[in-house]
């Protein structure tokens, strides 16, 4: 009996992915370059301690990635959080933490369209939003249309332009550090500035930190694409979190330091100021360049390929209209999910093109907020039900990171939390509709 079959289910998804694709995966996911977008709202809200927030939001994402590693041992199939919970925790819970992993994985597709088409505005003034996020789901829809291993192929050597992009940034962001721009070092002020130091200001400025590492996550939704061992997931989530945190911390660190004494005209545009007093128009309009292709090709494409395998998981399961199960005869994608996103992407890229902060804080609310289940469903599943008693790693990692996560959600802003009630309300009555109306049912097979 094959791993899936013990689940219930038939090997219908092709594997090919070696250990190696995933870590890359992740770390295409999480877009080394990621903090170029975002920089100018975590500076600001962190009263220019990015770098801390980073650090913060690694700790967070840290006890995260090692309960995905858990329960991914535990249960090596398609839906990452939502089958983790419905299966170490509850059926219901699994369906609500599917149901708030959708908030993050349909909206971080239209959300990489706008940071890419933000960026391009000024270069191309004449054209409108609308085909800059139209030529960017097209693309990625049909990449994924055609195979995870054509995915991989295409997220390799973008990974690369990124590497070498940041590289660049790095030693010339240094060396004009050190030739007496913006603090004339590197500081310890941004890690740490005794005089605006606040440990909410700090976490409040995480809430959109952490956006940039959604995306570990998402390597378990290929488990059966894997062709590694059953813990080929597991050690792909966690190295590609701690490769991706050392470059965030670093190039924010050096970006910080550059920004010193100086004035930003914008924070959507901050790091790419802040690039070209370093080393002209040349570097800023290479990390424009390579933000666009990470974000609105690279990022997006696995984006996509993560929350189509939701869909799919879900859907198979009964959760979601069957059509998102169907599975190309030839190609072994989700097809269906795969167009389906797509579509929503470029729908919900025109609703917030102009409303960039507000769409990145929605983004996180769904994501942390499955966490917290995914938490709880590693102390349902090995401790209460297994009776495991490695307390260290099912036990203190769990509450740690439930805890961090928690306080985080708490201190987010007003109107993220209030938009993601809402979308909570809209699964109660989702749920409702499923369970009391179409009387469908609720369990999956334990």
């Amino acid at each position: 009996m094959t791993s899936l079959e013990k689940f219930g289910y038939q090997q219908e998804l092709r594997r090919t992915l070696s250990t190696r694709d995933l870590i890359v995966y992740g770390m295409v996911f999480m877009v080394p370059i990621s903090p170029f977008g975002v920089f100018g709202f975590v500076s600001q809200d962190a009263k220019g301690m990015a770098p801390l927030a980073y650090l913060v939001g690694l700790c967070a994402m840290l006890f995260t990635a090692v309960s995905y590693a858990s329960m991914s041992r535990a249960f090596p199939v398609a839906g990452s959080v939502y089958s983790y919970v419905g299966r170490g925790l509850h059926e219901v819970a699994g369906f609500f933490a599917g149901w708030l992993i959708l908030l993050d994985y349909i909206l971080v597709p239209a959300l990489l369209y706008v940071y890419s088409t933000v960026a391009l505005r000024p270069m191309f003034p004449g054209v409108p939003d609308l085909a800059w996020l139209t030529a960017f789901a097209g693309f990625n829809a049909a990449v994924n249309f055609f195979g995870v291993r054509l995915t991989a192929r295409v997220s390799f050597i973008i990974l690369g332009i990124e590497l070498v992009t940041l590289a660049l940034f790095i030693v010339v962001g240094l060396a004009a550090l050190y030739h007496g721009q913006g603090a004339g070092s590197l500081t310890l002020k941004p890690v740490y500035d005794p005089a605006l130091f606040s440990l909410s200001t700090v976490v409040g400025a995480t809430s959109i930190a952490v956006l940039s590492f959604l995306g570990f996550d998402g390597i378990s939704t290929l488990a059966e694409e894997s062709s590694g061992s059953q813990g080929s997931v597991a050690r792909a989530t966690v190295t590609s979190l701690l490769l991706v945190a050392v470059l965030f911390i670093m190039q924010t660190w050096i970006a910080a330091d550059l920004a010193q004494g100086t004035s930003i005209s914008s924070p959507e545009t901050a790091f790419y100021e802040i690039a070209g007093r370093a080393g002209g128009t040349r570097l800023r309009m290479l990390v424009i360049g390579a933000n666009v292709l990470a974000s609105g090709i690279a990022n997006a494409l696995v984006a996509q390929a993560a929350v189509s395998r939701i869909l799919y998981a879900m859907a198979r399961d009964g959760k979601l209209p069957s059509a998102l199960a169907r599975v190309h005869p030839r190609y072994r994608t989700p097809h269906v999910s795969t167009l389906f996103v797509a579509v929503i992407s470029i729908a919900v890229g025109v609703l917030f093109a102009r409303r960039l902060d507000d769409l990145t804080r929605i983004v996180n609310f769904g994501a942390l907020t499955a966490f917290l289940l995914l938490h709880i469903s590693v102390i349902s599943h090995y401790v209460v039900r297994g009776r495991n008693h490695a307390w260290f790693r099912y036990i203190v990692m769990p509450i740690s990171g439930f805890a961090v996560i928690a306080y985080v959600l708490i201190e987010m802003d007003a109107a993220a939390k209030i938009m993601g009630a809402a979308w909570i309300a809209a699964g109660v009555l989702y749920f409702a509709g499923l369970t009391f109306v179409m009387k469908k049912p609720t369990a999956i097979d334990l």
